[in-house]
């Protein structure tokens, strides 16, 4: 029920029509590592906010690129509780590759959304930049 919910409200907002990212709703409670997120990077700068939907409580990221090299101006997580962490996402990351692993402040933290700024680094094949983000999720001890 709480699936189809968000479902007929990301459709009722066009949510797939107005944002290049393809959300990957997590409804896993298992420790691990999950994809949730990815989008497709054109030429010029741009600015992606990535929603993170579901069971969102992560201790870390990580960036990974695939098709083309990318090139990061800034990254931001924001946080359910309304906290901002700055990323310190710059430079370059080929294709393929990966970003360091990101700490997120505080340990488990429900991530409301990822902000990117980034653009594809111009190369021979003309590809764009495929951009994944992943969270390691660890299950609290009591």
């Amino acid at each position: 029920m709480k699936k189809t919910m968000i479902i007929a409200l990301l459709a009722i907002t066009g949510y797939g029509v107005a944002f290049a990212q393809l959300p990957k709703v997590i409804t896993s409670e298992k420790e691990g590592w999950h994809k949730i997120g990815e989008t497709r990077v054109d030429f010029q700068t741009e600015h992606s906010d990535i929603l993170i939907l579901g069971a969102n409580r992560f201790s870390s990221i990580q960036i990974k690129v695939e098709d083309a090299p990318i090139d990061f101006t800034a990254a931001e997580a924001y946080y359910a509780s309304g906290d901002k962490q700055d990323l310190k996402l710059t430079g370059s990351i080929k294709a393929p590759g990966e970003s360091d692993l990101i700490n997120l402040n505080g340990g488990m933290r429900a991530l409301k959304k990822i902000v990117l700024v980034y653009k594809t680094i111009p190369n021979y094949k003309d590809k764009k930049a495929h951009v994944e983000i992943w969270g390691l999720k660890t299950v609290e001890k009591m």
